[in-house]
């Protein structure tokens, strides 16, 4: 499974799924609200009632967010024995990059988007839940590449990914939907053990499971 911003889970399957968030119209809602809570004075009524009006939103997109997690976590547990996804480090990736006053930042509105699009697909919790629901069969991959190689021949390259849905093989020719080669390579990947070493595929630390006994 690969995880990312326009889809939030692409299976190695073919399948792509995608998070529900707030429609076009709430979050457009949603900015209006925040612009005039900036303008709102301090410590005054209108501004408690917009900051309630806020957080009702939110909280509305947070619980689609977690409802879509837990019927997916559950599919996924069901119908797969071995759930590999990338061994991401989340918060590391949604840090501000707003920096200090002696260091700004670069590209901090752009970052600042990002972030949001990987806080709003349910990255972290999805995984969370799948460890939950199908213990010891959810494995970390090293993400490493994983976007760049070919997962038809195996060759590496930067240039192979044309845009954020397209790839195509400078080597093979081969062109698919990046997320879904990305999803097929981490399919084919070796897990990371806890001590944080690359071992041969199957189960970890997987519970006992009962054994059939014989018919009688």
């Amino acid at each position: 499974m690969d995880r990312g911003v326009a889809v939030a889970a692409a299976l190695s399957t073919g399948e792509l799924l995608r998070c529900p968030a707030l429609t076009r119209r709430e979050q457009q809602r949603l900015r209006r609200l925040q612009r005039k809570l900036a303008r709102a004075s301090r410590g005054s009524v209108r501004r408690g009632r917009l900051k309630r009006a806020i957080a009702q939103l939110q909280a509305r997109g947070a619980d689609r967010r977690k409802d879509w997690c837990e019927k997916t976590s559950t599919d996924l547990a069901r119908r797969f024995d071995v759930i590999r996804v990338e061994n991401l480090k989340i918060a590391t990736m949604t840090r501000s990059a707003r920096g200090t006053a002696e260091k700004p930042g670069r590209n901090v509105r752009q970052k600042a988007g990002l972030n949001r699009g990987i806080l709003g697909s349910g990255w972290g919790l999805l995984v969370r839940r799948l460890d939950d629901k199908a213990p010891g069969r959810v494995e970390k991959i090293s993400p490493a590449y994983t976007s760049q190689r070919c997962s038809a021949c195996g060759h590496i390259a930067a240039g192979s990914r044309q845009s954020q849905a397209l790839f195509r093989c400078v080597a093979c020719g081969n062109t698919l939907n990046a997320d879904l080669n990305a999803a097929r390579n981490i399919a084919a990947g070796h897990a990371v053990t806890a001590r944080g070493g690359d071992r041969d595929a199957g189960p970890v630390n997987r519970e006992p499971q009962p054994q059939l006994l014989p018919a009688t």
